[in-house]
């Protein structure tokens, strides 16, 4: 029956609002408050939507996380090459960023901030899509000289883990941009370990400061942009 009807019934703005509905239920009360029945109501649906789409709870909860993956990867697909491969590289930092707080349940779903029991996907090529984008930068400014030849992963892995813990504590409210961590804490931050991964330490601390000025003047474009576009 429900093989039947699953064309038929698929709906692709119910699985959108299915996907952010359990997203926020997991972000907030963990997988013991999810069920069909709250997802139902709370999207204005049958519970048999959930079956239909996902074939049921662990289904949809692959879903966020797949999800969540797929707007980070378009985020940071958005950061064209330009002729600096280092500020390339720090943009990535940005999209990111601004991934996680325009997502900020979807993102603690897919990176295990909410404990799912049973539900948790066992598969682990969700996050390799991005981290390969990473990668590929860090090799392009290796390649360009820009930063020490080495193991570009294990670099790519210093970096996204630095990144990541910030973006954690700023989402749990240890870090408030209006009190000037962005400035003050993350571009130093990245600056600084870009800095300490530079070909021979040839980056100086007035080029390290370009970079720091840089990303706060991109992200800020980026951020009065996405107002005007509201």
């Amino acid at each position: 029956m429900l093989a039947s009807m699953s064309p038929q019934a698929a709906d692709p703005v119910v699985r959108e609002r299915l996907i952010e509905a359990a997203a926020r239920v997991l972000g907030e009360e963990g997988p013991s408050g999810l069920s069909t029945r709250k997802l139902a109501a709370e999207v204005g649906t049958s519970t048999m939507a959930v079956y239909t789409h996902f074939g049921g709870l662990p289904g949809l909860v692959h879903a966020v996380v797949d999800e969540g993956f797929t707007r980070l990867a378009q985020h940071m697909a958005d950061i064209p090459h330009s002729d600096d491969p280092v500020i390339d590289l720090a943009m990535l930092a940005t999209a990111y960023r601004s991934n996680a707080l325009d997502n900020p349940h979807l993102y603690a779903v897919m990176f295990g901030s909410v404990p799912l029991g049973g539900l948790r996907p066992t598969r682990d090529e969700e996050g390799r899509e991005t981290f390969d984008v990473l990668q590929a930068a860090v090799q392009r400014a290796m390649d360009a000289g820009a930063l020490d030849a080495g193991n570009a992963e294990a670099v790519a892995g210093q970096l996204w883990s630095s990144l990541h813990g910030y973006v954690m504590l700023e989402l749990a409210g240890f870090m408030r941009a209006e009190d000037g961590a962005v400035d003050d804490v993350l571009w130093p931050m990245m600056a600084n370990l870009i800095k300490s991964l530079g070909a021979q330490g040839r980056q100086t601390e007035a080029e390290t400061e370009v970079v720091k000025k840089a990303l706060t003047g991109r992200q800020t474009n980026r951020s009065r942009s996405a107002r005007r576009s509201r």
